[in-house]
């Protein structure tokens, strides 16, 4: 059994002051693999003050020097790429396909941001001024548990290009991937302070991190729900925000879409990372007229989507991380079905023969309209709406008629029609004719899916402030 009780403070593991216990649960069987102690506020002081010290030495290293570093992290990572898959499947329940792309991306990213630095301009002259990019400060990071290597390397990455030194609070449901990432960060030996991660519940050491007045910027990926919270705190010190939040994104296919390729690939959009994805494309939009034909095609496609063993390399969908997503996804499947919608495959219990971890039938739910709970809110399961409509114009309504904003998808068979569709929906990315992740791309949402970006030459910038020297 995994015991975790040291966090990576100024360069080095020290044993956690705090005294609570969690439990790490393999959402596979329900077993016990592990136990964290969850760090306290001391803890979390110990690292602001870690960064803090670090901060001006390292926000005045090159280029150079930085790019060395983004090296140096990518090859550690790389290094221990099957201990963070292993870690990914067995903690989080990911398949082995997913745990094998997010980790491949994850150490991928400090490369992209590499590169991104070697022409990056941090000097420009605006009229009389000359504009000097400079670092923000001490970043703190706060990550979920569904993407977790990828989603703290992305913001990593940026502070690191920046100069920037980080405090990284990772999900406490991601504890053994995380440890796993901190002793990468340690392998890659960068100043001592620069990087600092603790282990904890959000409600402690997220208040302390969004909060303390040496902290300038917060990076989170979340819920909108935390997401809010965390801006309440930020606001007090005007610490800059960049939060990545949640989503109900529409995926819109348009009538000349050929159906047999469109539609298998909108199951692949909902049902990616088991539903656990915030870009999730949860609401099918179809033309009303070829119903009929998408009911065939979908349950068709769910013949594929094999639900099992998540080490498995047959297995499409694992389980849902904890019993505690697990109810949540059972909940809103029994609230699909009382609101009136058309189960049209999956229901309320587990799979035949998947009794023993937190499996749940993948579902598709027909005859749902966008007023009904299941279409407004982030389910975060393999749950699919499929809602008609009559024109285009209906289409981009529907889409539209959320207060989220993250993410979108379109299908059809011309190009130039689905751009202008695509320019009409309100979210931060929108998809055609693929479920592409472009890491360059900034990423964010608009609405409650968040503030800033992140990722690319836009995910750099929300690292720096522009310095203005009139001379």
């Amino acid at each position: 059994m995994k015991i975790i009780n040291q966090h990576y403070v100024n360069g080095q593991f020290r044993l956690s002051t705090g005294t609570e216990k969690m439990d790490i649960i393999n959402p596979s069987d329900g077993s016990l693999i592990g136990k964290v102690v969850l760090g306290n506020e001391q803890d979390m002081n110990a690292a602001i003050i870690a960064a803090s010290a670090a901060l001006p030495s390292f926000s005045q290293t090159s280029r150079e020097q930085r790019m060395d570093y983004l090296q140096q992290l990518h090859d550690a990572l790389m290094e221990r790429l099957d201990d963070l898959q292993e870690a990914t499947t067995i903690e989080y329940g990911a398949t082995v396909q997913r745990s094998r792309w997010s980790n491949q991306y994850a150490a991928e990213t400090f490369l992209y941001f590499k590169h991104i630095l070697k022409d990056f301009s941090f000097d420009r002259r605006i009229g009389q001024s000359t504009i000097a990019m400079v670092p923000i400060g001490v970043t703190g990071i706060m990550t979920a548990w569904n993407a977790n290597s990828g989603s703290i390397s992305v913001k990593l990455a940026a502070a690191v290009a920046a100069g920037c030194t980080v405090v990284i609070k990772p999900s406490e449901m991601s504890a053994i991937q995380s440890q796993v990432l901190a002793e990468c960060f340690e392998r890659a030996a960068l100043p001592a302070g620069v990087i600092n991660m603790v282990h904890g519940r959000g409600d402690i050491l997220g208040t302390v991190l969004s909060t303390h007045p040496a902290v300038s910027k917060i990076l989170f990926t979340g819920s909108t729900v935390v997401g809010k919270i965390i801006a309440r705190n930020a606001a007090d010190t005007m610490k800059r925000v960049t939060l990545e939040l949640s989503g109900k994104s529409p995926n819109i296919i348009l009538d000349d879409a050929d159906l047999n390729t469109a539609i298998p690939m909108a199951v692949n959009a909902a049902f990616m990372n088991s539903g656990q994805a915030c870009i999730a494309g949860t609401r099918l939009l179809v033309p009303e007229a070829v119903l009929p034909e998408v009911k065939d095609i979908l349950l068709k496609t769910m013949t594929t989507q094999t639900v099992g063993d998540p080490s498995d390399e047959r297995t499409v969908i694992g389980p849902m991380a904890s019993q505690k997503q697990f109810d949540r996804v059972q909940h809103y499947i029994g609230l699909g079905m009382k609101e009136g919608a058309e189960l049209l495959a999956g229901g309320l219990g587990k799979p035949d023969g998947l009794q023993e971890g937190f499996y749940v039938k993948p579902t598709i739910f027909t005859g749902v309209s966008n007023e009904m709970t299941i279409a407004q809110e982030e389910i975060f399961g393999p749950v699919l709406s499929v809602i008609t409509y009559k024109t285009e114009e209906d289409a981009i309504a529907i889409a539209n008629d959320t207060i989220y904003g993250l993410h979108a998808y379109v299908s059809s068979s011309d190009m130039e029609r689905a751009q202008k569709v695509a320019a009409q929906i309100n979210a931060g990315r929108v998809a055609i004719n693929t479920i592409y992740h472009d890491a360059l791309a900034p990423f964010g949402g608009f609405k409650q899916s968040g503030l800033g970006r992140e990722g690319g030459i836009y995910g750099l910038e929300e690292q720096l402030e522009p310095k203005v020297i009139i001379s």
